[in-house]
């Protein structure tokens, strides 16, 4: 596709179909550290470093209207929309202008990650009114022995990073099912908590919403709010909700769930009818599994992605590139998905509950699209670590394209640094030999693709971790300050730096969180159904 033959639209168009209830695949192509730093509020990122290995898993049916929004001068989005065309997407659209035209218009534009879900948290806190409680007082609860069991509802890899003293890990979508095997008293206090404000509070309320009669609380700011508090964190913790689930709950635990579903309009579907959504070409269905990762990993249905019930409310966009799509939600028992959707419908999304993933006899192979490899004149080879000690940096290329902040841990000794958007800029490569060293397969191949696009004539492989190079006896080296942090455009530092003892990122991380009430318009508030 050349400049000429892109089909651009405005600024104020834009607006207008974010909010025309048709489906529409908005999509940001820079880096996710670029994007970070400021966004549209319904944008999905998809870096064009690795675009075509998430765009047909978060955008699945290729006629959907989709957007890119990139750089000012389109550049970078025309791009993409061409290796988007090679995929068979028939309807692409680029953002006139970028973020620049984008504000000038006068929008607004946001920083950080997960906008839709971090503001519904801030609106149903409101709404809702959801109890809290602050680090000082939990604390003192807990140095007093008092009768409290705190829950941490993220993902059991987080929860071990940084965990509350005493906290066991349950993450949100676990809770509807877990709660009555993990806290037997109705006198207990519960307090759930995350690293900062948004599954605290989703996971207190969902408890409340579910009718549980203990005392719950959501943690005032998690994790942050803690160390923030200078109170210590425990690191690596293990305490973690049983993997069996008792029986003697299960009728009541699905009939609360079911109960508040339907309070919410939320829809519960055989098979045969997702089946026939699935086959329907004017709309997306998205199938979400919202299991365990360790029961995901035993088998799912066909076409499903795993999507934690807790991180799909939490992190929507991470796997749902479509807004306006249809999401079809699922686990065994009939418990967990119904609250989760309770949430998923009051964010706005159609969302059904399916009742008989696993009794259904599937008759259709829904399965997720694969990326397809292009095909090149140039020469792609694999290169083994031993034989990376005979590559003379003066002749070859050497390029690695990990994240930037593995780079400046380790790096092999003349090997540069860059990233796909980036790599035609580098000096010299018409007809050049290459070696490219990743830690990702897929990413490494499309940076062959790009190189080979601008010239060079041979290209080698080399996806080793850094122990595998040490092993072999590669001279490694460090390089804390290369990239620079402008040239890292792959990290958004004031998300991630909260985690490792930066202060300041953590505190401007939550004025961030609690301030977006103040940012978004009435459009995007009233986009979301919360009681009022």
């Amino acid at each position: 596709m050349t400049k000429d033959q892109n089909k651009l639209v405005t600024p104020a168009t834009l607006k207008g179909w974010l909010h025309d209830k048709k489906e529409i695949a908005l999509l940001d192509v820079r880096e996710h550290g670029q994007y970070g730093e400021e966004h549209l509020f319904y944008v999905v990122s998809t870096p064009y470093s690795k675009l075509e290995t998430e765009v047909q898993r978060l955008v699945p049916r290729k006629s959907v209207r989709l957007v890119l929004v990139g750089d000012d001068a389109n550049e970078l989005t025309a791009r993409a929309a061409y290796r988007l065309e090679q995929l068979g997407y028939t309807d692409i659209y680029l953002l006139d202008g970028g973020i620049e035209q984008w504000k000038r218009a006068g929008y607004q534009v946001f920083a950080g990650v997960n906008l839709p879900s971090k503001a519904f948290g801030e609106l149903a806190e409101h709404a809702f009114h959801t109890p809290r409680i602050t680090a000082q007082e939990l604390n003192a609860k807990i140095a007093a022995n008092e009768d409290i069991v705190i829950l941490d509802g993220r993902p059991y890899s987080e929860y071990r990073k940084m965990s509350i003293p005493t906290a066991a890990c349950c993450p949100n979508g676990e809770l509807p099912l877990r709660i009555d095997d993990l806290v037997v008293r109705p006198e207990t206090t519960i307090v759930i908590n995350c690293a900062g404000r948004t599954r605290s509070i989703i996971g207190a309320q969902t408890l409340i919403n579910l009718g549980v009669k203990n005392k719950i609380l959501a943690l005032e700011n998690g994790t942050q709010g803690w160390y923030l508090a200078d109170l210590k964190l425990d690191h690596g913790a293990t305490r973690k909700y049983p993997e069996t689930v008792s029986e003697k709950n299960l009728t009541a635990q699905q009939q609360r769930a079911k109960t508040l579903a339907e309070k919410h309009q939320v829809t519960f579907v055989d098979g045969a009818t997702v089946e026939r959504w699935l086959q329907d070409t004017t709309r997306t269905t998205f199938l979400c599994d919202v299991r365990s990762p360790e029961e995901f990993a035993r088998g799912t249905i066909p076409g499903a992605q795993h999507t934690p019930g807790g991180q799909l409310v939490q992190a929507t966009d991470q796997f749902v590139g479509v807004r306006g799509a249809r999401l079809v939600v699922f686990d065994q028992e009939n418990v967990r998905a119904p609250a989760m959707a309770s949430w998923l419908a009051m964010m706005g999304w159609e969302v059904a509950v399916l009742t008989n993933a696993f009794a259904h006899q599937w008759k259709i192979n829904a399965t997720l699209q694969q990326t397809k490899q292009q095909t090149h004149a140039t020469a792609i080879t694999t290169i083994s670590s031993e034989q990376l000690k005979n590559v003379d940096s003066n002749k070859t290329r050497c390029i690695d394209v990990r994240a930037s902040t593995k780079y400046r841990e380790a790096h092999l000794k003349g090997f540069v640094w860059s990233i796909r958007p980036r790599l035609k800029q580098l000096p010299s490569l018409n007809g050049a030999h290459a070696v490219v060293v990743a830690d990702d397969l897929a990413i490494a191949q499309l940076a062959a693709q790009e190189l080979s696009e601008a010239g060079v004539t041979q290209i080698q492989l080399n996806i080793d971790t850094v122990q595998q190079w040490r092993t072999t006896g590669l001279e490694l080296i460090s390089s804390p300050e290369s990239p620079t942090d402008q040239d890292s455009i792959d990290y958004l530092f004031f998300v991630h730096d909260r985690h490792d003892g930066n202060r300041a990122a953590a505190m401007r991380y939550l004025e961030w969180e609690i301030n977006l009430l103040n940012q978004i318009d009435e459009q995007e508030k009233q986009s979301y159904r919360l009681p009022h």
